[in-house]
């Protein structure tokens, strides 16, 4: 048995969970703990609970200790030496010309190693503006670039139903969205309206997808001729939720059927 904690390192960001130890803590609490780049600065957002057993194929990292003054200090510092960088970083890209969008500067706990996050069309030469910033912040220097989801992911944003958007929140990783899922839903296929912060599709298409794909079952297709209690016209339109389509005759009238009744 083991106790688990949730712990978010950004405002907005996803939850990862470590073992609590003997840390009694609560909602809100500091805490430094294990990562795979060293030791992170984090906030307690689940408060911890009990694991009868433990996942086999799943270790949980341990919590290092609760945040101190002097930790809160570093962090501060950090913040600090972030901003700095993706000030200096930017004016080093425009010198050098390279077609690159840089958008996030993070830095390790022990302040040991800088990671700039960038978006680009194509793949960038970024080996002399690395030794510019080796020469300027005499750390480790890491570039990594990241696809447009993945700035949106890291950058966050209030979507159009009026909540943060779902990757900056919890989702683990991004799953396959296609107009089609659009069209089955009803949904206009105008792109300023199905399209997220990020200029895709937007993700919550996926959510309801395969209900309707369950609720689709049974309807005639649209533009398919049948024949209902003696009428014969296309089907024009489909209400999923009501279980009922619509046909126009050809005289013009449209005939609301029931998709549960034989055609």
């Amino acid at each position: 048995m083991i106790k688990m904690v949730g712990v978010r390192f950004k405002p907005a960001g996803k939850i990862y969970h470590f073992d609590c130890g003997a840390f009694v803590l609560a909602a809100g609490d500091e805490v430094i703990v294990e990562t795979e780049k060293g030791l992170g600065f984090g906030t307690v957002a689940v408060p911890p609970v009990f694991l009868e057993e433990t996942p086999v194929d799943k270790a949980f990292k341990k919590i290092f200790r609760v945040a101190t003054e002097d930790d809160r200090r570093q962090r501060d510092r950090n913040m600090d030496v972030e901003s700095r960088a993706f000030v200096f970083c930017q004016q080093c890209v425009e010198q050098i010309g390279l077609k690159m969008n840089l958008f996030s500067v993070e830095s390790t706990f022990d302040a040991s190693r800088l990671t700039f996050f960038f978006t680009a069309e194509n793949r960038v030469d970024f080996r002399k503006l690395v030794k510019m910033l080796v020469k300027e912040f005499h750390v480790r220097i890491e570039m990594r670039q990241v696809g447009i989801r993945n700035k949106a992911k890291m950058c966050g944003g209030v979507g159009r139903c009026g909540r943060p958007i779902c990757c900056s929140i919890y989702m683990d990783q991004f799953k396959p969205v296609s107009i089609k899922m659009a069209k089955l839903q009803g949904l206009s296929l105008n792109p300023t309206k199905i399209s997220g912060q990020c200029g895709r599709l937007m993700c919550c298409l996926t959510y309801e997808n395969d209900a309707y794909a369950a609720l689709m079952k049974g309807f005639p297709k649209i533009g398919k001729t049948v024949n209902v209690d003696g009428q014969q016209g296309k089907v024009v339109r489909h209400n999923l939720i009501r279980r009922k389509y619509v046909i126009r005759t050809e005289t013009g009238t449209e005939v609301e059927v029931n998709a549960d009744d034989p055609a």
